[in-house]
């Protein structure tokens, strides 16, 4: 099996492993925490007035977008397209159903609604508080558990009037689709390995039929007292060795056929027949424009996002570090907070780096794959011309019939590289676009 299938096996497994640390939580906690003044004077009863300036929603909760998209016409039993897979990954792959339930959950949080709940919570609690210290227990076990639930109450409530819990609940749907789109790569990865795996086995059978006509022709020598048995024995034992690599390559076929139905939420069977990958267009390669895309990409990366998130935290308890110690050099505290908060910029800025390489090293390999399939398609123009001399020369009587089968394996030959080239060229190209819609470097 080719290096190129195993990397492409590798980089599915990998992202599959995702899900294993996917986080599903469906709501940000709110732990106590925020100081509430005396707790011998509850806070006053919250006006409906001043439970009004909460900020709208940062996510959006309008209804679902009528984008017109191809018509989905399914698939025959037992088999699959790729235009058709992430369609059938979001219907059965039970992951991917985990994470949009947990998606749709954050979704559907009516702030208003629960910031109103909230305040009367507070208002019922204060109310009790009230009543309490009239009877002198301000200074009970019951007062203060209320006076905890009142501070967590209370932080979540301004946590909404703030914006900031639709923010944090933005940013996690933001995680959770990000984890979605990691699943559904890696099932397309799979999905082109397996290809290249098919294709590899049938070159494998191309050279076993070869080493067939090779094995006729050596015993019919052998017979003859041409050729010693152990050269005999020797290219037997060579074709025990190729079908014994078959027969791995056959196993292996079956259990990442499994994987690819387990994916779909198919019958578990290795048996799946796969349709042919899409060709990439002349005009899909003249549409890319490496710096636009590169900032598409960037804008859409979630590993971006999060090291941004990352740096903005540094940076604001640097500023707390120096509101505190009055930026005062001389103070260990401040100078600390200060050094990690240039580590933290430094990362940032390795990271979009790291990001951008990565992205032009994609965009300089999709260039490279369309020349190199442009190279196998004039070898296999060639060979075809050979082939056709070669028919020629048979029909003379000029050339065997053995000879005249080796020019027509060499045209099988240049057509199955022609084939690879183009799963690289569609592999680079997908990845690419991965990359500029989705921010995802594979």
């Amino acid at each position: 099996m080719k290096q190129r299938t195993t990397a492409l096996l590798t980089a599915a497994a990998l992202a599959l492993s995702l899900l294993g640390a996917t986080a599903l939580a469906a709501e940000g906690d709110s732990s106590p925490g925020t100081q509430a003044g005396d707790p011998a004077a509850p806070e006053v009863l919250l006006s409906a007035q001043q439970s009004s300036a909460a900020p709208e929603a940062a996510e959006d909760t309008g209804s679902a977008e009528e984008d017109a998209v191809p018509e989905y016409i399914p698939d025959p039993v037992g088999t699959i397209t790729f235009a058709n897979l992430e369609h059938r990954m979001r219907e059965g792959n039970l992951n991917l159903l985990t994470l949009e339930e947990n998606i749709q959950a954050i979704k559907a949080i009516d702030y208003d609604e629960m910031k109103e709940d909230l305040r009367q919570g507070l208002n019922q609690i204060a109310s009790a508080q009230w009543m309490m210290i009239e009877f002198g227990q301000g200074d009970s076990y019951a007062y203060q558990t209320m006076e905890t639930s009142y501070r967590s109450l209370r932080e979540t409530f301004d946590d909404i009037k703030d914006g900031k819990l639709q923010s944090d609940n933005a940013d996690l749907i933001r995680q959770l689709e990000n984890a979605q789109n990691q699943v559904i790569m890696a099932g397309e990865t799979l999905y082109i390995a397996l290809l290249d795996m098919e294709r590899t086995d049938q070159g494998l059978a191309r050279q076993q039929t070869a080493l067939d006509r090779t094995l006729t022709e050596l015993e019919l020598r052998y017979q003859l007292g041409h050729i010693s048995s152990q050269t005999l024995k020797q290219t037997q034992a060579g074709r025990t060795a190729l079908v014994s690599g078959r027969q791995t390559l056959a196993s292996s076929l079956e259990t990442y056929k499994m994987q690819l139905e387990l994916l779909i939420g198919a019958e578990l069977t290795g048996k799946i027949q796969l349709g042919a990958l899409p060709q990439v267009t002349g005009a899909q390669l003249a549409a890319m424009d490496l710096e636009q895309d590169l900032e598409a990409a960037k804008e859409a990366s979630y590993s971006l996002y999060e090291a941004k998130l990352t740096l903005d935290d540094a940076q604001k308890d640097y500023r707390d570090s120096g509101s505190n110690y009055g930026y005062n050099e001389r103070n260990y505290e401040f100078v600390v907070a200060k050094h990690q908060w240039q580590g933290a910029q430094h990362n940032y800025n390795a990271t979009v780096q790291n990001f951008e390489m990565s992205f032009r090293t994609l965009y300089l390999q999709v260039k490279d794959y369309k020349q190199v399939l442009d190279a196998a398609k004039t070898a296999l123009s060639v060979e075809r011309d050979n082939y056709a001399v070669a028919q020629l020369k048979h029909s003379q009587g000029n050339l065997s019939q053995n000879a005249l089968l080796d020019a027509e394996d060499k045209v099988k030959e240049a057509q199955e590289t022609v084939d690879g080239a183009a799963i690289d060229l569609f592999t680079a190209y997908h990845n690419y676009r991965w990359a500029v819609d989705c921010g995802i470097l594979n």
